[in-house]
């Protein structure tokens, strides 16, 4: 079934089994509808993609908007990914050392960058308006250029299979140009995402006799709900690398699903992935970051990893699957760090809790009997609102608290926010929030009154007033991300809602707390509460006493 291996003469060792998965969400994720990634989020979600083993993670296109340029100006440091960067061949009449579009792409901090081309005849003629054999040399100018410069360059052919159907040996001699010239990856697309599997299948199937399979890639869109399967095909004609989007996010219909592509690859498909086994538990909590992230709610039936992926309501199905879980679920939930949820008895969660303990170093007697009242705890606190799959932070606490005493930092007694608009004596429009806490810290009562340009910044001025002579730690701490959603959208302005805060301190240093109440500032300040306590709790703040 699987070619044999090839020798490779780039940076990354191959063999017949092993795909390699490349990240396009902070690129074709942010042509979502209703998507908007800020520089936090797009730094949170690298991060993230890094930590669980996709090789690579491809960071946007560097100069096309202010946030890609700020995210390349300081990209994170990955430990097991490699960070691409994005953009397109040289234009038509100018030389590759003469393209200022080329040049901002290879000026990016990356040792990958990825490069667009025309592969259909049809476009080059007529969006381009230029002559095919201009375009290969555009294609093999670019890659030769960009591949003395970086370590490894990928040719991304747009429209490839349309332009294979219009004119095979056109669509060929455009890959085997950029392969030619040195490109590491020749990646062909499904730009419209109206190619069938048979048919992605037959021209994979040709394409590695052009160009060796473990030299291509396939980057698919959805938009006849094919995506995976297409992906998959391309794997199962010899091609190596799959290009997706956690959750399938991408403009119209989106992208493949890599969460899926990863999934099936290495639970169904025998291949190997950068993936661990212990990585793939921590797909489910992968794909609802990432929906926290972006204040959206998570797709219940999402493959795999949905909260209804392996549901079972009362009944025959129920019995069936206490028997014998094969008869109605085709992988071990746990695998992908998912869980069995009885609709009538609610079941479920043990296994993902104690996955979580391991993530956040929580060395835990599975037989306690705390982990049974933590899960119950986690569960009611769900029901009323709070997600913990967003907010690893406050999660920590709730799990150390559980288990651990966790030193008495301070207590708020009390705290009240005013806002105020109004005309200012010059005429303009002003509105300013001024907060009042007391608070208890050391066994002495403080109370501190501060101003701010909105009631959360004014109650967390107010706050480090009195915390900050007492807990100098907290100085560099500072809120990067605020995110709120309404949680009960029919009952209107009375509606219960959930903050999300993102805090950092310094460059590496950032976490993120919850809080969720049916007062907007009531859940700020539980969500900050949560975010200071944890910074002093991380730097180990009064545990000798809390020992």
């Amino acid at each position: 079934m699987l070619p044999p291996s090839c020798k490779d003469e780039g940076s990354v060792s191959m063999s017949g089994d092993r795909v390699y998965l490349y990240d396009s969400t902070l690129r074709d994720g942010a042509q979502t509808q209703g998507v908007d990634f800020s520089v936090t989020d797009k730094m949170a979600i690298a991060r993230h993609l890094d930590a669980i083993g996709i090789d690579y993670v491809e960071g946007g296109w560097p100069g096309a908007n202010p946030t890609d340029t700020t995210f390349f100006d300081g990209p994170p440091a990955f430990h097991r990914a490699r960070l691409a960067a994005f953009g397109m061949t040289r234009r038509a009449g100018r030389s590759a050392d003469n393209d200022p579009g080329l040049a901002a792409l290879l000026a990016a901090k990356v040792d990958v960058v990825c490069m667009v081309g025309k592969s259909w005849d049809y476009q080059v003629e007529t969006a381009l308006g230029i002559d095919l054999d201009e375009n290969l040399a555009m294609i093999a100018d670019s890659v030769r250029h960009a591949r003395a410069r970086k370590a490894e360059v990928l040719f991304d052919a747009e429209h490839f299979f349309d332009g294979y159907k219009s004119n095979r040996d056109y669509a060929l001699k455009a890959i085997t140009a950029a392969h030619g010239a040195g490109a590491r990856w020749i990646v062909l697309c499904d730009t419209n995402g109206g190619t069938l599997p048979h048919e992605v299948a037959a021209i994979c199937r040709d394409v590695v006799r052009h160009v060796p399979g473990d030299h291509l890639g396939i980057h698919c869109h959805n938009d006849t709900g094919n995506a995976v399967a297409n992906s998959l095909m391309a794997v199962e004609a010899g091609f190596r690398q799959v290009q997706g989007t956690l959750n399938g996010l991408g403009e119209r219909c989106g992208n493949a699903d890599l969460i899926q592509v990863a999934a099936n690859l290495t639970l169904k498909m025998g291949y190997r992935t950068g993936l661990s086994a212990s990585d793939l538990t921590r797909l489910t909590h992968t794909s609802r970051l990432l929906d926290e992230q972006l204040n959206r709610a998570p797709q219940r039936n999402a493959p795999f990893v949905g909260e209804s992926a392996f549901a079972h309501k009362g009944g025959l199905h129920v019995s069936a699957v206490e028997k014998d879980p094969r008869c109605y679920e085709h992988i071990a939930p746990e695998l992908v760090g998912n869980h069995r949820h009885i609709v009538v008895s609610d079941q479920a969660g043990r296994a993902n809790i104690l996955a979580r303990f391991r993530d956040i170093g929580l060395d835990i007697d599975p037989d306690d009997a705390k982990v049974n009242r933590l899960l119950d705890t986690v569960k009611a606190r769900e029901f009323d609102g709070y997600a913990y799959d967003g907010a690893e932070a406050s999660f920590e606490l709730l799990a150390r608290q559980a288990f651990e005493e966790l030193p008495h930092y301070f207590e708020c007694q009390s705290f009240r926010v005013i806002d105020e608009r109004r005309w200012n004596a010059r005429g303009e429009l002003i509105t300013q929030s001024e907060a009042t806490v007391k608070m208890w810290v050391g066994g002495e009562r403080h109370m501190a009154v501060e101003e701010g340009n909105g009631p959360v910044n004014a109650l967390d001025a107010a706050m480090r007033k009195v915390l900050l002579p007492v807990y100098p730690q907290l100085a560099g701490v500072r809120l990067v991300d605020y995110k709120v959603r309404i949680l009960t959208p029919g009952e209107g302005t009375g509606a219960v809602t959930r903050v999300m805060i993102e805090s950092a301190c310094g460059h590496a240093e950032r976490w993120t707390t919850v809080g969720v109440s049916t007062n907007i500032i009531d859940a700020s300040y539980r969500a900050l509460h949560d975010a200071i306590v944890y910074k002093l709790y991380r730097d180990g703040v009064g545990l000798d006493r809390a020992a």
